[in-house]
């Protein structure tokens, strides 16, 4: 049987990694597999006493391990929303590495949260939707159109137009899903690189909620991201650009939704991914044994 490891970018946050565990922990209880955390980075900096007492695991030391012990197949489940440089390059070159020294191994990598080329995909959007549902409170379906509240799918932004694209769907699939209780569903990035060449992740958050059409205005925060970390959560990037913006635009109000992380929904998305995996296909990429 394959051994599965569900597998985020990593963060030198802690809650990051211990929200990573207890999906893993979750989905294995969910599947009847057993299924384990890594990262593919930075989470092994992280000091052991801020992790209840045990180390994080980055992927590649963990492969290694565990194809020394003689394991011969793995099974990636990405915890991504789509195809960044971390899963569509880092994460083959270290494989191949492990490959290298361990020729019988191989690897499946399933697909990451959101699947553009399979047909139709609403499981991740009903997550957002579900959340910013949540965020606008019990009253959202009583409100005229006029105080309806503007809301913002944000995610980090990426050097990557495919990962730029996913958003933009995403947002798209929300503004469906929402008609009649939102005025408006845009997109937006946390930051960008500069140059024109990164000009895709355009409209940055921070000018957004400058402009002022949205003076006076509430606007909910689709908030793309997984785990909690130095970007989002308490004390995060985005709430520090939401309290700049209300503090200089009086009457303007920003809530961020939870993350999709933190929805339950997300271990049904995550066992999907799992069947796939252990099934062979759909896959993001395979690796099969070079000896």
């Amino acid at each position: 049987m394959p051994r599965i490891l569900l597998v985020d970018n990593g963060s030198l946050r802690p809650q990051a990694t211990l929200n990573l565990r207890r999906l893993a922990a979750a989905l294995s209880r969910r599947t009847g597999e057993t299924v384990e955390a890594a990262s593919l980075l930075h989470s092994h900096k992280v000091p052991a006493e801020r992790l209840e007492g045990e180390k994080a695991v980055t992927l590649g030391p963990l492969a290694e391990r565990l194809a020394a012990e003689g394991e011969t197949e793995l099974v990636v489940v990405p915890f991504f929303f789509g195809p960044s440089q971390a899963l569509t390059r880092y994460l083959p070159e270290r494989l191949a590495e492990v490959q290298a020294a361990h020729p019988r191994l191989a690897v499946r990598v399933a697909l990451p949260l959101f699947d553009t080329l399979h047909g139709l995909d609403l499981s991740l959007v009903r997550l957002l939707a579900d959340n910013v549902r949540e965020a606008m409170g019990p009253a959202r379906e009583e409100r005229d159109h006029a105080r309806r509240p503007t809301v913002v799918l944000v995610d980090h932004g990426s050097p990557i137009p495919e990962v730029a694209a996913v958003r933009n769907v995403l947002a798209g699939q929300l503004g469906a899903l929402l008609e009649g209780e939102a005025g408006s569903v845009t997109f937006a990035s946390m930051e960008r690189r500069e140059g024109e060449a990164y000009r895709f992740n355009e409209p940055l958050l921070e000018d957004l909620l400058a402009d002022p059409a949205l003076a006076g205005r509430e606007v909910i925060l689709a908030m793309l991201f997984l785990s909690p970390g130095r970007h989002a959560g308490e004390g995060g990037d985005i709430a520090e650009i939401a309290a700049r913006a209300m503090a200089a635009s009086p009457g303007l109000s920003v809530t961020p939704s939870r993350l999709v992380g933190e929805h339950d929904g997300i271990l049904e998305l995550l066992a999907n991914r799992v069947a796939q995996g252990l099934a062979g296909e759909p896959l993001l990429l395979a690796l099969p044994p070079r000896a």
